[in-house]
């Protein structure tokens, strides 16, 4: 029994009940198989595993007094009406399988004529076990051959229990759900979370600014011009860049983070805009305005092939997830929307009144949905599976359009110097807003970034690149070192520790943890 001077409540707010607490911890023993060490806590805190109805139920449906059962489910507090027919319909049930394998039919059927048909169940299930009657025992009842009455009865236990609400039955697993949620809630509450992993249950998770990319640790000069577009590949070992000097670049990314060139792409004759890498990150696209798509290798650097005869307008480019088939938007309302096999050959086309000039678009990565934006301020959603169409419109012109990991949400950029975010399947009524940064005249992109796309960042028009933690509205890091515009950012999908900007002060910059961060880490290594 429970000691009187022990205390009822747990914890330093007297929130926790003693009871319960203990109870989850000798069920969680016995699911980690330390029965014997579960054993002892009951026997020394007087507390059982068990509900004391529970306990009563399992003697009685294993030695079969069902009269018994019904009584006790009866007398079971807080069971709701419906919860309390079902459980009696699986105690007849057994009951009367249990009848008819030891030949009492009249016992089965007086079960089924007048206890059954008086529950408020389903009519459904009860003219199934009718049938199971009628056949002796087969469809109602889920007999297996070779079955015995106690391996009916356990099993007709476990079926009881999934209908009991606490505290007749612990849920499963209990104790470990809640140290799962006070451990994620911990870390959504940390604004500048940003490591992946299980979290230590040793310490309380508190980040400080050092957990996010705030320092440059590289810069690339490369490029002789502008550089509008960075984006680092789905495997996180490179970076591609494309610049108005009317070519792109190849970074390798080594395993201490440093970039180095790996290879320039030429055949442009007019400023690159936008890049895009496959999902396999074997080839890389390249588009801008007057150009033809092109298609390069990653590891030779040659270009493969350069789609269409002519020179569309060509604003963006994306891969669908089998890395074989490629879509490009237009700003030429003749044009619009494009797909193509790596061969060139046109699969499909958009075009006309319903789709207008194209200033960006993007597909998710699981494939189900095309977004492009239309008319500046049309969000357009089309779900391949559906054949449907949904059309988000937003009050001011949209610059960008970025998608995250996961395929569940899209950021836009727009001129009214905000950034939205919206949920792709169209969960929600009104977007999420960020703001801080600078928009007004250019195109300015944003992505998702760090651990579990948890940040967004952008660039901005004042030099600067922004980061917002995705709860919060305003930036929680504003980056400085760049001389110029900040046109694009790139997060690195592998290294939630990476970032990527490119400027009109032709450089990309690459962030990294602070000097404070990387410091404590250069002395754990010497220590």
């Amino acid at each position: 029994m429970i000691s009187m001077d022990k205390p009822c409540f747990l914890g330093s707010k007297g929130q926790i009940r003693r009871k319960e607490f203990v109870t989850l911890i000798i069920q969680y023993l016995y699911s980690l198989g330390y029965s014997r060490s579960a054993s002892l806590l009951e026997s020394e805190s007087g507390i059982p595993s068990n509900s004391i109805e529970l306990s009563r139920l399992e003697s009685q449906i294993l030695s079969a007094n069902w009269d018994e059962c019904v009584e006790t489910l009866h007398l079971i507090e807080g069971l709701e009406e419906e919860t309390l027919a079902s459980a009696l319909f699986l105690v007849f049930k057994q009951s009367i399988a249990e009848f008819l394998m030891v030949g009492d039919d009249s016992s089965a059927l007086n079960v089924l004529q007048k206890r059954v048909s008086k529950l408020k169940i389903d009519r459904e299930r009860v003219h199934k076990l009718a049938c199971g009657f009628v056949s002796l025992g087969g469809i109602g009842f889920g007999k297996v051959d070779g079955e015995t009455s106690d391996e009916l009865r356990r099993k007709l236990l476990v079926e009881l229990e999934k209908l009991f609400p606490p505290p007749v039955i612990v849920p499963e697993r209990r104790l470990e759900h809640l140290v799962e949620m006070a451990l994620v809630a911990k870390r959504d509450s940390c604004l500048y979370h940003n490591t992946g992993g299980a979290m230590s249950l040793y310490e309380d998770d508190c980040c400080g600014g050092e957990h996010v990319p705030a320092d440059t640790v590289q810069i690339l000069n490369n490029h002789v011009n502008e550089v509008w577009f960075v984006q680092f590949s789905n495997n996180g070992e490179y970076l591609a860049s494309s610049s108005s000097d009317c070519t792109a670049i190849i970074w390798k990314v080594s395993e201490d983070d440093v970039l180095s060139f790996k290879h320039a792409l030429r055949s442009h004759r007019n400023p690159v805009s936008f890049v895009a890498w496959s999902p396999d990150d074997t080839m890389l696209l390249t588009c801008g305005n007057g150009e033809v798509l092109r298609l390069w290798d990653v590891e030779s650097g040659e270009c493969k092939h350069a789609f269409g005869e002519t020179t569309p307008i060509v604003s963006s480019c994306a891969w669908f997830p089998d890395s074989e088939r490629v879509v490009c938007g237009s700003s030429d309302p003749d044009k619009c929307i494009y797909m193509w096999d790596l061969n060139g050959n046109e699969l499909e086309v958009w075009r006309g009144v319903r789709v207008p000039k194209v200033a960006d678009l993007a597909v998710t990565p699981d494939g189900e949905y095309l977004i492009s934006i239309c008319s500046d301020k049309d969000i357009r959603i089309y779900n391949f599976n559906t054949k449907t169409e949904r059309v988000i419109k937003e009050a001011h012109a949209i610059t960008s359009l970025s998608v995250s990991r996961d395929s569940q949400l899209l950021i836009v950029n727009l001129n009214s110097q905000e950034i939205h975010m919206w949920d792709i399947a169209g969960k929600w009524e009104k977007p999420e807003s960020y703001s801080g940064h600078k928009q007004g005249k250019y195109v300015i992109r944003s992505c998702f970034g760090g651990s579990d796309c948890k940040f967004i960042a952008s660039g901005s028009e004042n030099s600067q690149v922004y980061i917002w933690n995705r709860r919060k509205s305003k930036p929680i890091e504003i980056l400085s070192g760049h001389k110029m515009t900040v046109n694009c950012v790139s997060w690195n999908p592998k290294r939630p520790h990476l970032l990527a900007s490119a400027s009109d002060d032709q450089t990309i910059r690459i962030w990294g943890p602070s000097r404070k961060q990387r410091q404590a880490g250069a002395h754990a290594v010497l220590g």
